[in-house]
């Protein structure tokens, strides 16, 4: 990691990562406080000023919220201008009403803005179950308008935030055709974090041109190997969604799969996503730690995935991360109820390299070396099951009993 000044800048693979919310070139953003929490910022509003291709992943549970059933449709549009997002309310399980203020959200800011309702897309995070305040929301779309900056990204940051302690943004930048282009990501989550594609909400936004059906393949790629790789709790939200549009504004060839500088997008979009993700899962309501779950020799990556999310899901494996307890018996017991083969005694259990068993058996490893481990901030468990080929991992971290009180508070 870098130090640059009121900011760190870490690299990812071959991408450096500024730890800021830069808007790529043509975006505006801001984020303002409209009453629908009691004080905090709670609306956030981006746009471009120019027409953006659009690419969208969203949740996949089947008690979806008004707006991902909303912006599904809009990625249908010819072209995107704006994303406009509320805090403080879910705005799911609201019935045909919690649609129509899905779509009033839509008109209020492309009012605003001056462009078509059919380029906005909208997103709500918070309690389920609540109708929105739409006198509220009017009011704070009008501010946000107002108040839109190039330099608004932290701003949009901030507002989006429920649960979280802190906002989630990062920036990459590459270089296409001897022309520099930007990634900039925001995004938010807490807990309900369990995403298949909680509640989790991200935006990216690059200045490239890029084509449309392959921007949409590069997300969905992207997202399963990082939104898609981790797990707070093991629920998966109602709201979840990640959009990405690209405005062009860099003034590079359009980019598309087989150009030669692809491969160099696509890592900056890959690495925005990783960084984001792993900054959620740091900050798991309650968190104290960061421990990537490696799975290797499942026999195929989908009996991997499904060892790895056992254990990382596991409550008596998290607690026990939280207690700065090696219990490495926690871990093979929810290897072994996983529900795909596995052998007792072809399975080894290792923290940060350090082995824990050996054979379905204990590796005689002193329990004090193995507390050194999990008493860090971030440490790896690895399980290798010597069947096959399979690999998988996730990131998940430990849950302590500030999780429940976060909980039992809502």
């Amino acid at each position: 990691m870098v130090q640059g000044k009121n900011r760190a800048i870490v690299m990812h693979s071959q991408t450096k990562i500024d730890d800021a919310a830069v808007m790529p070139g043509g975006f505006k953003a801001s984020g303002v406080h409209c009453g629908v929490k009691p004080s905090a910022p709670d609306l956030a509003l981006i746009s471009s000023d120019s027409p953006c291709e659009s690419a969208g992943t969203f949740t996949t549970n089947r008690a979806a919220a008004a707006c991902v059933h909303f912006c599904r449709s809009r990625l249908e549009a010819e072209s995107a201008r704006a994303i406009v997002v509320n805090s403080g309310n879910a705005n799911a399980c609201t019935g045909a009403s919690g649609m129509r203020d899905t779509e009033t959200m839509a008109q209020l800011a492309a009012d605003a803005l001056g462009v078509r309702a059919a380029e906005v897309f909208v997103s709500s995070t918070g309690p389920i179950g609540v109708p929105l305040p739409m006198d509220l929301i009017q009011a704070g779309v009008r501010d946000a308008a107002q108040s839109l900056s190039p330099g608004g990204g932290l701003d949009a940051a901030t507002a989006i935030l429920t649960t979280d302690t802190r906002p989630k943004h990062a920036t990459a930048e590459v270089f296409v055709d001897d022309v520099a282009i930007r990634v900039t990501g925001i995004a938010k989550g807490s807990g309900m974090i369990h995403p298949n594609m909680a509640t989790m909400l991200c935006y990216l936004l690059t200045d490239a041109a890029v084509d449309k059906a392959n921007l949409q393949a590069l997300l969905e790629k992207s997202v399963q190997q990082s939104f898609n790789r981790i797990s707070v709790d093991g629920d998966q939200s109602t709201n979840d969604t990640v959009l990405l549009l690209g405005n062009g504004s860099a003034g590079n060839a359009t980019l598309h799969a087989g150009h030669p500088a692809w491969d160099r997008f696509a890592g900056a979009v890959d690495a925005i996503t990783k960084d984001l993700a792993l900054r959620i899962v740091r900050d798991g309501e309650g968190a104290t730690k960061l421990v990537s779950v490696q799975v290797s020799g499942a026999a195929t990556p989908g009996d991997a995935d499904r060892v790895a999310r056992s254990v990382a899901n596991s409550l008596l494996v998290k607690t026990s991360w939280a207690g700065n307890d090696p219990n490495w018996g926690r871990v093979l017991c929810a290897t072994g109820y996983a529900g795909v083969p596995v052998q007792l005694e072809k399975i080894d259990i290792s923290y940060d390299a350090v082995p824990a068993v050996i054979g379905g058996e204990s590796a005689g490893t002193p329990a004090a070396t193995l507390r050194d481990v999990v008493e860090q901030d971030e440490f790896t468990v690895a399980i290798q099951l010597h069947i096959g080929p399979g690999e998988a991992v996730v990131y998940a971290c430990d849950t302590t009993e500030n999780y429940v009180r976060i909980n039992a508070e809502e």
